[in-house]
Order: C-alpha cells, then sequence, then structure tokens
C-alpha cells in the first residue's frame, strides 16, 4: 500500500499518482501555499484536482488561479485564450476586457477625469495620476541599489540603472551608434533625417529639440534665469553662466 508521505509528496508537486495504485483511497484535502486554494485527490481517478474554496470559489482550468466570480474567471481566461472582443469603434483595436477598452477610449475623446488636488492637471489613468502626485509629496520609492539615488518611477530606475551596467539597447540605424533610452536615439536620429519639430512660435525657426527651442525662445522673452553667485549677473543659458563664472575663479586664484 503507498504511505500516506508518499500520497502528499506526489500531490502537492502536482504530480499525478502512479497508475498502479488506483484502488480506493479515502478523499483527502491538502494546504496549497497560497491562500483559499487547495489540492483535493479524487478517490476514484487517484490523482490531484485544484478546487477553489473561500471567496474565490472559480478556478482556472489552464492555471489554477482562484476567482470571487464567474465573470472575473471569464476575462482571466481571455489571457489563455488569446480572445479579445472589445473592439475600439474609432481605430478598431481590440481588448479583452470592457474596462481596458473603456481606457483605451479615452485616447480619441481626451478624456481626462482624474485630476490633481495640488495643481489640478487631469489625467487618463488613476495610475499616472498617483505618479503625478509624487511630484507634490517628494515620494521617490524606488531606489537604485548601486548609488542608491531614488526616483518616482520604476521605468526611471530602469533607465538609470543603465548608467551603472553600461547597457545601450537602442541603435542607430543610420550609424549604429547606441543610446540607453528610445528618447535619446530618436533625439540623434535627427541628425540624419535633418528633421526639427520644435517650431518657435514668434520666428518660425525649427529646432530639433524642445531644450533647443525654449533656449532661443529666451532671445524673444529676454527671460535669464541663471544668476552668478558671486555678482548676481544673468544668463539666458547655463552654458554661458558657467563661462562667466570662471572669470570670479580665475581672479580668486590670483
Amino acid at each position: 500500500m503507498l504511505g500516506n508521505a508518499d500520497i502528499t509528496n506526489s500531490v502537492s508537486c502536482g504530480l499525478e499518482l502512479p497508475q498502479t495504485y488506483t484502488g480506493h483511497i479515502e478523499s483527502k484535502t491538502f494546504p496549497h501555499p497560497e491562500s483559499d486554494r487547495f489540492l483535493s485527490m479524487s478517490a476514484s481517478l487517484g490523482r490531484p484536482k485544484r478546487v477553489c474554496t473561500g471567496e474565490k470559489k472559480f478556478v482556472c482550468s489552464e492555471c489554477g488561479k482562484c476567482f470571487r466570480t464567474k465573470g472575473e474567471l471569464t476575462a482571466h481566461e481571455r489571457i489563455h485564450t488569446g480572445e479579445k472582443p472589445f473592439e475600439c469603434s474609432e481605430c478598431e483595436k481590440c481588448f479583452g476586457t470592457k474596462g481596458n477598452l473603456t481606457l483605451h477610449e479615452r485616447i480619441h475623446t481626451g478624456e481626462k477625469p482624474f485630476a490633481c488636488s495640488e495643481c489640478e492637471k487631469c489625467f487618463r489613468l488613476k495610475g499616472e495620476l498617483n505618479i503625478h502626485e509624487r511630484i507634490h509629496t517628494g515620494v521617490k520609492p524606488f531606489v537604485c541599489s548601486e548609488c542608491e539615488k531614488c526616483f518616482i518611477t520604476k521605468s526611471d530606475l530602469i533607465i538609470h540603472k543603465r548608467i551603472h551596467t553600461g547597457e545601450k539597447l537602442f541603435v542607430c540605424s543610420e550609424c549604429e551608434k547606441c543610446f540607453s533610452t528610445k528618447g535619446t536615439l530618436t533625439k540623434h536620429e535627427r541628425i540624419h533625417t535633418g528633421e526639427r519639430p520644435f517650431a518657435c512660435s514668434e520666428c518660425g525657426k525649427c529646432f530639433s529639440t524642445k531644450d533647443n527651442l525654449t533656449k532661443h525662445e529666451r532671445i524673444h522673452t529676454g527671460e535669464k534665469p541663471y544668476a552668478c553667485s558671486e555678482c548676481g549677473k544673468c544668463f539666458s543659458t547655463k552654458g554661458n553662466l558657467t563661462k562667466h563664472e570662471s572669470i570670479h575663479t580665475s581672479i580668486h586664484s590670483h
């Protein structure tokens, strides 16, 4: 006869019992590490099957994950089947759930129902609002394990880590120069294409980056946001301030 220890090990590992042991065995239920999920061994078949108990009574036949409602299970099963029954009437893109379709449709409608209580800026998704609010609260929950620098988002941390690893995933198709972010690659590619998508509203001059446009616009506005800490003289760019500060540095050195 098969010992109890052998039965327990076979069931907990998710393995079928050998067919030679198909005699009557008392039905047993074994706790599964995840809450509300149990493995039950069928006495007649001699092999384990997953049974959901507690609040989550609906079990996925593919992966054994449990759900509270039949609707939640049905939506989950589409991950396995690839079914996407909800289609956008604007662009015909399809989604597995009605909720995801609703979120997508806001791209077309421009709807932004989530407003920041601090600055009233609005967002399409609740998650986007949560991330934005960290600007006001100063919360930076993502910490670099190398230098302990903190970031507002997980994606910012991932990009930062490439400084330490030297990883450069984005390759220019023209010259094969590599970059750590997609944005930097896009800016670089404009050297080859000659594209200058940022136009000055005053004079119409175009620039390849937003930063260069911002610097140029100060010619029209007269804005000089960079002030010398020694003499108070102001400059329109950080570079011009740095050049000026060298004058004070050379004076002090003599």
